[in-house]
């Protein structure tokens, strides 16, 4: 097993879908929480939650995104007042190569997770964070992950425990997507 230390910097919750559906439609106005820990149920999700107990074995039920992929997005597009709430995940990170769990299971801060996807931005990103941003956050949207194991997760420090190292010299490089032949 490899551990790494990491730190968790926001956890946001938000009751009710804002951007969810047609991409003609308005987005929501369901506000977005910013909270320092949040309480997880294995196979159900974040307590309080839009996606909580959405339904069994759902891959959304927790998402990452890295602060190194923020701070990317804040240079590549010159946004430096980027709200981290505008990507729509739930967790942000610092120190963790997201893309690197895909498909692994792990332990944050005790809880065991397991990396389920990519968690793909969509055309919504070109509301939440800002005009043109789909095309520039491509591969690098983050991470979807089921909750294998109930616990707090908090704002802070957060050892990462793996069975592989993480190459964090690669956390704000795109997934790469393989080809079918």
């Amino acid at each position: 097993m490899y551990t790494t230390n990491a730190k968790i910097q926001h956890i946001f919750v938000s009751p009710g879908h804002n951007y969810w559906g047609n991409k003609n439609w308005q987005p929501g106005t369901h506000p977005t929480h910013d909270v320092e820990q949040v309480a997880l149920r294995a196979g159900a999700g974040i307590v309080g939650d839009r996606y909580f107990n959405k339904k069994p074995n759902y891959s959304g039920q927790i998402t990452f995104f890295a602060q190194e992929v923020l701070a990317y997005l804040r240079e590549e597009m010159q946004l430096a007042d980027l709200d981290p709430q505008g990507v729509r995940r739930n967790v942000i990170t610092q120190g963790i190569n997201l893309n690197q769990l895909i498909g692994k299971r792990f332990t944050l801060q005790g809880i065991e997770f397991e990396g389920v996807e990519h968690c793909r931005p969509c055309k919504w990103m070109n509301v939440g964070v800002a005009q043109n941003a789909l095309p520039v956050m491509k591969g690098k949207g983050g991470l979807r992950a089921r909750i294998l194991l109930d616990g707090t997760l908090s704002v802070g420090d957060a050892e990462l425990t793996t069975d592989s190292p993480q190459d964090l010299t690669k956390i704000t490089a795109p997934r790469q997507f393989r080809l079918l032949p």
